[in-house]
């Protein structure tokens, strides 16, 4: 696949096969996504790799009760519009695919959430070329239980960053809509 095809191909996806992805392919792509650049060549990135679905109904349940008291307590917060879609007993943050990998860093460096966003990107290329599919789940950063972050092996002093959700399209959308890009000034 062509450069340009894989930026036409890659979409954000919420419906996915019921089929695992193979530990060795997330491996393989996060592999690639640490040949994103970084600032200083400081590579600052770090992966939790979660596919098991009980864990990740629990992480989907305390994000979205973190998020709805957050609701509650800010009746003008953002997220509201979400509120009823969060209330949803059924609904899961990770559109029930099958793994997310959480790309993280340590919380003392300058320029880690930039460098960690670039390395999501490279990690969505890869996924696409591999004819899987990905979804930013920015819900997914909701977690404060310190019961549930032991578990998922996060280390204290990290943030994080960047969570994907991965695995086979059942269904790939059209292109939504792109403006055109705004041109400031051009010297």
């Amino acid at each position: 696949m062509n450069y340009a095809d894989l930026l036409l191909k890659r979409r954000s996806i919420r419906n996915y096969q019921e089929k695992a992805v193979a530990n060795e392919i997330i491996m393989e792509i996060i592999k690639e996504s640490t040949y994103a650049p970084s600032a200083g060549n400081g590579q600052p990135w770090k992966f939790i790799v979660i596919n098991d679905r009980a864990l990740m109904q629990e992480i989907s349940d305390e994000a979205k009760k973190n998020i709805l008291d957050r609701i509650a307590a800010n009746p003008n917060d953002y997220v509201k519009k979400y509120q009823k879609m969060l209330m949803n007993d059924q609904y899961n943050i990770f559109y029930n695919a099958p793994a997310v990998v959480y790309i993280i860093g340590e919380k003392k460096l300058k320029n880690m959430p930039v460098d960690c966003a670039l390395a999501a990107s490279y990690f969505m290329m890869s996924a696409v070329d591999r004819g899987l599919g990905t979804c930013w789940i920015n819900f997914a950063r909701q977690i404060s239980s310190p019961e549930l972050l032991n578990k998922i092996g996060f280390p204290k002093n990290h943030e994080m960053i960047v969570p994907l959700i991965i695995g086979y399209p059942a269904q790939i959308p059209t292109m939504a809509k792109r403006n055109e890009p705004e041109i400031i000034k051009i010297l």
